[in-house]
C-alpha cells in the first residue's frame, strides 16, 4: 500500500505542478513506466482529484488562520489530501492514514513536514472520525484519546504546541494541534 501511495503522490504532484489533470498525469505515467499503475494508486489519485474541493474543506479549518491549503508545499498538500481521502472515503483508520502521510513526508519533504502533517491531520481526524460507541450503540461522550495522542505527539511535540512547516523557500505556516 505504501508503494501505491507513493505512486499516487507522484501523479498528484505532477498534476499540481503542471496545472494539468490527474488523468493526463496518469497517461504520462503509463507512457513512461515499465509497469502498470497499481489499482490502489489509481483509486487514490482519482479519488483525491474527484473530491479535492471537499478534502480541502476538511483541511482548511485545521490550518492557522492566515494560511490556506494552496500555500502548503506541494508534497505536503498532496500527502494531506491523500490522507484525508483515506480517512473519509476509504475508511482507513485515522492513525494509519496520519502515520503513512508523516512517514512519506519524512522521506520526501522537509524536516518539519512530518510534525506539520501530523498536527493538521490529527485535527482533521478529530473532526471526521465518528465518536466511539459503547456496547449499547450510544455514542461515547469522551473523545478518542488514542487519536489525540497520535495527533499531539510527534518527535516530542506536546499537545497544544504550534507545529510549523518550513518548505525549502521559507515558512509555510502553522497548524494548531487541538488537544481533546
Amino acid at each position: 500500500m505504501r508503494k501505491a501511495r507513493k505512486y499516487a503522490l507522484d501523479i498528484l504532484y505532477s498534476a499540481d505542478l503542471t496545472g494539468g489533470s490527474v488523468e493526463s498525469a496518469m497517461t504520462a505515467y503509463a507512457t513512461m513506466s515499465d509497469h502498470p499503475l497499481p489499482d490502489y494508486a489509481r483509486r487514490l489519485a482519482e479519488g483525491v482529484a474527484h473530491n479535492e474541493y471537499l478534502i480541502d474543506g476538511y483541511l482548511a479549518p485545521c490550518l492557522a488562520a492566515d494560511w490556506t491549503v494552496e500555500r502548503m508545499p506541494v508534497v505536503d498538500r498532496c500527502l494531506a489530501r491523500i490522507a484525508v481521502y483515506e480517512m473519509v472515503y476509504a475508511d482507513l483508520p485515522a492513525a494509519i492514514a496520519i502515520s503513512e502521510a508523516a512517514s512519506l513526508a519524512a522521506e520526501l519533504s522537509t524536516d518539519s513536514s512530518p510534525a506539520f502533517l501530523t498536527g493538521v491531520l490529527g485535527h482533521v481526524a478529530s473532526l471526521v472520525v465518528p465518536a466511539e460507541t459503547d456496547q449499547s450503540g450510544q455514542a461515547d461522550p469522551e473523545p478518542d484519546e488514542g487519536l489525540d495522542l497520535v495527533a499531539a505527539t510527534v518527535d516530542g511535540q506536546a499537545a497544544g504546541q504550534t507545529v510549523e512547516a518550513e518548505p525549502e523557500t521559507g515558512p509555510v505556516g502553522q497548524a494548531m494541534v487541538e488537544a481533546g
